[in-house]
């Protein structure tokens, strides 16, 4: 539920498999305006309208000349006039980058390799996503027995006409009958729901509309599932107007929506977020209510079945993670930092006079990131300096084993049911795509079931980990890919994100790839505001501890330079959403460290991002911008507030969509314009704006690669990356 509301995006140039969980030589311009580094000749950029808009805040004076730009491209002829002026300059720019096209054919031939999702047994049959290669969206297939022939149940490739509508979410039922499954038009958020009968292919005629951030859950007897939902929004709202009241439903298979049966709202409480499960057993909605991105939620069980049955509050309070794994019996586990700011497992008998939590696996020095129930035994998954361990325990704590994994990666799935030994996992690196593994719990066995079939050899790239010192000398991990025999200083793209407590782990890329060919190399910083060290890695990077996430960049870009990582002049940068936000904001702060910078679909208004859609979430990691402390903070380094007349920027190319309607795009229009008008005679400034992409998810293969190839021929130019 919580991870849905975040920001959360992959990096632009490295679109990755269908597995889910699961961004000429030149020396960059002097950092002020009396510097003489000549520039190339200046763009025309388009003559952006500057209105008289200025809020006193605090007893602050805000400017926001640009504020008509966040009103949707779709509904204002104006802005829609000068989206496509911008993108008539930065198309006509990008055209002629050197490599673009060498890029473009690489990405295409190293993309072109099948790829298999992490499969779902439910029944006897076995569900997962495969795509031969260049399909825009990846297909849905099942098996009636685990190597038994293939049969196609959904081709998203045949929702329309440009490849932008996707499979999003999908959930077999417990016997296998029926598939639920979610579509997303254009990367919205957004879903309609369908439901597919198995046997025959065929779609039968329920449809489930203002479905958003929401878990899906079949009844034990299929006959129907619980989800979430919005109320229908005002006309011409869909997507900018704010989330709220969301309520929990349950669908009875073969009836209209109309019939649907309320479950759970909050009406006095609108703010609320609300996910919900059907128990393992089958008895009991357990309904997780969170009101931001914080793990800080209140469990409410439910006798689902029973009409006029009242909720029962297990965890009260918002003010610790409790995430349910599973239950057998009244025994219900969770995993919980409550008192354990890295995590452990607590077991509660809920039908106790007073419940209490029993500790059954305790916090461990590695941070837990993921737990479930299979085979009579609990799977914990750890991160281990940001790297997957994954380990088997007794139901009742005892660590039996740890399972085996190939190296150096990140390793997810292990769902599966509580009384079935047999589960699955996805292991990938970032020299190594996606291979998919068979577990069987009783005989701690691990066969590889898909082996994706390459077009390099991924011996030819090393990966190292290795730490650095943050400005106040705290010790920040980042992982250096490179091919082999790349040791002096070169080109190198810097990616990190730094929030939400989301953890940057190993993933493989094959637009990266192309990079990393031509001799570049790509570095990930695991910078505080992430999770990888729990929670008290992800409270030193958010609200008045936010400048600790742009220092730990800065130092990881200074620290590769220092090392003979990246030669001075060669650091470009880039991160996406969340991690947009940190580009704009170390860009203002370090203009002269960087050559080039993609900040991808970011937050660059911190003075009004929780106006709009899910923004009013993000509050727990950034802060209340009415409250005048957070406004000070927030203000000291909005990307869009802090952008000077007289420095000279480094090259900037910004990424997003005219349908991303989770950072609505008019934060990165407003940016643009600002840096644009600030700095019109120096390096580049250009936004590329995709139509019908959202903020990332659901966005089909070719437009993947067409702005992968556009984005790295953009660093590489300001880096000195040779493309041959």
């Amino acid at each position: 539920m919580r991870k849905s509301l975040l920001l959360m995006t992959l990096p632009i140039v490295s679109a990755c498999s269908t597995t889910p969980p699961p961004e000429a030589a030149m020396t960059p311009p002097p950092a002020t305006a009396e510097a003489t580094t000549p520039a190339e000749p200046a763009l025309v950029y388009p003559a952006t309208r500057r209105e008289d808009v200025v809020e006193t805040q605090f007893g602050t004076p805000v400017a926001d000349p640009y504020r008509w730009l966040e009103n949707d491209v779709r509904k204002d002829p104006a802005v829609a006039a000068w989206v496509a002026e911008e993108n008539k300059v930065t198309n006509g720019f990008l055209s002629t980058l050197p490599g673009r096209d060498i890029l473009k054919k690489r990405m295409t031939e190293l993309y072109n390799y099948e790829r298999v999702g992490t499969p779902v047994k439910k029944g006897n049959r076995y569900f997962y996503q495969r795509n031969s290669g260049l399909q825009n969206q990846s297909p849905l297939y099942v098996r009636d027995s685990l190597n038994g022939p293939e049969r196609l149940l959904i081709d998203p490739n045949t929702f329309s006409t440009d490849g932008a509508t996707a499979l999003a979410e999908w959930v077999p039922s417990e016997d296998g009958k029926y598939l639920l499954y979610a579509i997303q038009d254009g990367g919205s958020d957004w879903r309609t729901l369908k439901v597919l009968d198995v046997a025959s292919g065929k779609v039968i005629g329920d449809e489930i509309k203002w479905v958003k951030f929401s878990g899906l859950s079949w009844a034990k007897d299929s006959k129907g599932f619980v989800y979430s939902r919005y109320p229908e929004s005002a006309a011409g709202a869909d997507f900018v107007s704010l989330n709220k009241n969301q309520m929990v439903y349950f669908h009875r298979v073969g009836t209209a929506q109309a019939a649907d049966r309320l479950l759970y709202a909050t009406p006095d409480r609108p703010d609320l977020n609300h996910g919900a499960v059907i128990s393992d057993d089958g008895s009991t909605l357990v309904v997780t209510s969170s009101s931001g991105t914080d793990e800080r939620y209140e469990v409410t069980l439910l006798d689902w079945q029973k009409k006029g049955a009242k909720p029962r509050t297990l965890i009260p309070g918002f003010t610790h993670d409790y995430s349910y794994i599973g239950n057998r019996g009244s025994t219900y586990y969770f995993q919980t930092n409550d008192g354990a700011p890295r995590l452990k497992v607590v077991a509660i008998d809920v039908n106790a006079a007073r419940p209490n939590k029993k500790v059954i696996v305790d916090e461990q020095p590695e941070t837990l990131s993921g737990s479930s129930l299979v085979g009579g035994k609990l799977i914990l998954s750890y991160l281990k300096d940001a790297s997957t361990e994954v380990r088997v325990h007794s139901l009742a704590g005892a660590k039996e084993r740890v399972i085996e994994l190939p190296g150096l990666g990140t390793a997810g799935g292990f769902s599966g049911d509580l009384d079935d030994p047999e589960t699955f996992y996805a292991f990938t690196s970032f020299n190594r795509p996606t291979t998919i593994y068979r577990y069987d719990v009783r005989s701690n066995a691990s066969t590889a079931w898909f082996s994706p079939k390459l077009l390099f050899n991924p011996d030819d790239f090393t990966v190292e980990q290795r730490f650095y010192a943050s400005k106040d000398g705290t010790r920040v991990p980042m992982f250096i890919v490179r091919k082999k025999g790349v040791t002096g200083p070169a080109p190198t793209l810097l990616y990190g994100y730094g929030g939400f407590n989301i953890s940057l782990t190993p993933s493989f890329s094959a637009t990266r790839l192309a990079w990393l060919e031509q001799g570049g190399a790509w570095v990930q910083a695991n910078i505080r505001g992430g999770g990888e060290y729990g929670k008290a890695w992800h409270d030193a990077g958010r609200l008045q501890n936010k400048q600790n996430v742009f220092d730990d960049f800065i130092a990881a870009g200074e620290a590769l330079i220092a090392t003979g990582v990246t030669p001075k002049g060669g650091l470009a940068v880039q991160g996406g959403s969340n991690g947009g936000l940190l580009i704009g904001a170390v860009v203002n702060q370090r203009p002269d460290l960087f050559a080039a910078a993609n900040p991808a679909v970011g937050v660059m208004d911190m003075l009004r991002f929780d106006r709009f859609t899910a923004g009013r979430y993000w509050v727990d990691d950034y802060g209340y911008p009415n409250k005048e402390a957070d406004f000070r903070t927030l203000l000291s380094y909005s990307p869009y507030h802090n952008i000077k007349a007289g420095v000279r920027y480094p090259a900037v190319l910004v990424t997003t969509a005219d349908t991303d309607d989770r950072v609505v795009p008019g934060h990165s229009f407003k940016y643009i314009a600002a840096l644009q008008h600030a700095d019109p005679n120096g390096q580049p400034h250009l936004i590329r704006i995709e139509t019908r992409a959202g903020h990332g998810s659901g966005k089909p293969t070719d437009k993947i690669i067409e702005e992968a190839s556009d984005v790295s021929a953009f660093m590489a130019k300001y880096t000195g990356l040779e493309i041959k």
